[in-house]
């Protein structure tokens, strides 16, 4: 059984800002490397939710997706996965909200 995955509207900015960021400092093959890797996860997930290590926050689970780049998500009832975070690892930890 494969499961849905949904993107919340923070998911969906953090990432295009992580591209945007990609494409201006770096080169589009560090762009196209980073949206691979998203759905390389992303299949993963989507086949087996519970593959990745539970968090501190209450039923959110996390997976380093690149060195920089770590990707939250939640397991919904209803055989969906929600998209949280994109969140860059250099940030301070304690400015990460859901």
């Amino acid at each position: 059984m494969s499961y849905t995955i949904f993107w919340s509207k923070t998911a969906e900015i953090d990432y295009i800002k992580n591209i945007d960021f990609l494409l201006e400092t770096w080169y589009e093959k560090q762009a196209l490397d980073f949206i691979d890797a998203v759905n390389k996860h992303l299949n993963l997930i989507s086949n087996n939710p519970k593959i990745f290590a539970l968090t501190d926050y209450y039923n959110v689970r996390s997976v380093l997706i690149v060195k920089q780049i770590r990707l939250f998500y939640r397991i919904l009832d209803d055989n969906s996965v929600e998209l949280i975070r994109f969140w860059n690892n250099y940030q301070n930890p304690n400015k990460l909200k859901f």
